[in-house]
This record gives C-alpha cells, sequence and structure tokens, in this order.
C-alpha cells in the first residue's frame, strides 16, 4: 500500500499543484492585461484640447468700414484761448480746455492727436485703464502710456475696456455689424459686472 502512494498518489498530487500554479499565473496575468487596457481608455479620454489664444492685434482695412452718419459732424471755434502749442512731426496742436485741435482756414477744428503724439503733462479728465499687464491713461478717448518723463498716444491692445466713449464717437458697420469708432479705434458694446461698457475689438488701418 505504501508502495503505491508512493508510485501513483504523491505525482498525482504534484501535477495538481503544478496546474493550479500555471492556471493563476494565467489569471493574474490577464488580469494586468485588462488593467492595461483600462488605464489606456482613461488617457485617451481625458486628453484636453486647447485653443488658439485671442488676437491681440485686429486691423480693419478703412474700405471696409461704414459710416452711419455720411459726414462727420466737424467741431471748429474761432479762437482757442490760453492754449499751449505742441508741434508732433512738423503739425501743431493747439490744446486749450482738455481738447486738441488744429488751424485750418481761419478756424481751429479739434482732433484727435496721432500714434507717437507726446505731451508732458496729461489732460486733467484722464482715467486709468489696466489691461494686460499695462497701464493706460485715457482721456476723451485717447489712450497714453508713461515713457519717462512723458506720456505717449498709443494704441490701446484689444481686449481693453473702457466704460464711456467720448461725445462724439460715431458708429460705423463692418461685415453687417455694428460697431462703435473714435481716433480710429473700434469698440464693441459689451457688460461688464452688470454696467455697461466698450471693448476695444480692432483697429482701423488707413489706406
Amino acid at each position: 500500500m505504501k508502495t503505491f502512494i508512493k508510485i501513483f498518489v504523491l505525482p498525482s498530487l504534484f501535477i495538481v499543484a503544478i496546474s493550479t500554479q500555471v492556471s493563476g499565473q494565467t489569471r493574474r496575468s490577464s488580469t494586468t492585461n485588462a488593467n492595461k487596457k483600462v488605464t489606456t481608455t482613461t488617457r485617451v479620454t481625458t486628453t484636453k484640447t486647447t485653443t488658439a489664444p485671442k488676437s491681440t492685434d485686429r486691423r480693419v482695412s478703412s474700405t471696409k468700414v461704414i459710416y452711419k452718419t455720411p459726414k462727420k459732424k466737424v467741431v471748429s471755434v474761432r479762437s482757442v484761448p490760453n492754449r499751449t502749442v505742441i508741434n508732433h512731426k512738423g503739425q501743431n496742436y493747439y490744446y486749450s480746455n482738455n481738447k486738441y485741435y488744429t488751424q485750418s482756414r481761419g478756424h481751429y477744428i479739434v482732433i484727435p492727436p496721432k500714434v507717437g503724439f507726446r505731451i508732458n503733462v496729461l489732460p486733467s479728465n484722464y482715467k486709468r485703464v489696466y489691461f494686460n499687464n499695462r497701464n493706460y491713461f485715457n482721456a476723451g478717448g485717447i489712450f497714453y502710456i508713461q515713457i519717462n518723463n512723458q506720456y505717449e498716444v498709443v494704441e490701446p491692445e484689444v481686449g481693453t475696456v473702457v466704460y464711456e466713449l467720448p461725445n462724439d464717437y460715431e458708429k460705423v458697420v463692418i461685415d453687417g455689424l455694428t460697431y462703435y469708432e473714435y481716433a480710429n479705434v473700434l469698440y464693441e458694446k459689451v457688460q461688464v459686472n452688470g454696467a455697461r461698457a466698450y471693448e476695444v475689438v480692432g483697429i482701423i488701418e488707413i489706406n
């Protein structure tokens, strides 16, 4: 009997044990592979798609701009009291009462100063406008930045927001959409924290 157990029973148990171990390893391998598949699927579904940032410079050709008022109202006076004369690139500007004038046919016509124009003292009606890590000084619809001890007229960046426009702004139509324009800067009416505001959306490029 003992001989029978040694010859037949013990080898059989050894074979069963090996089969069980191999089966267990196979199940673990299958489980591991299944987990790998799940992980791969998860990575695909959580992939994020990024979009390009908003452009900071949108220039619009003046040929595409249609003014709702056929002729712009020209503000002119016969004299400019207590004026300060500022020359910029060969053109004289006459500054008084927070406005700039140019002389034409014996009259003085209100005009906005051009980009690059510099002054030593800001108009008294300026307001600070902060956008994109840049400090602007907005006075009567004109944007300035400080350079050393002077203030230079610049074009505001797209996205800059102001809460009021000069009285002589104009409505324009571009590609069927209505905007507001002053000094070649285009604005769109928006709401900011429930308040009406105007966001810079482009610059008119004179052809």
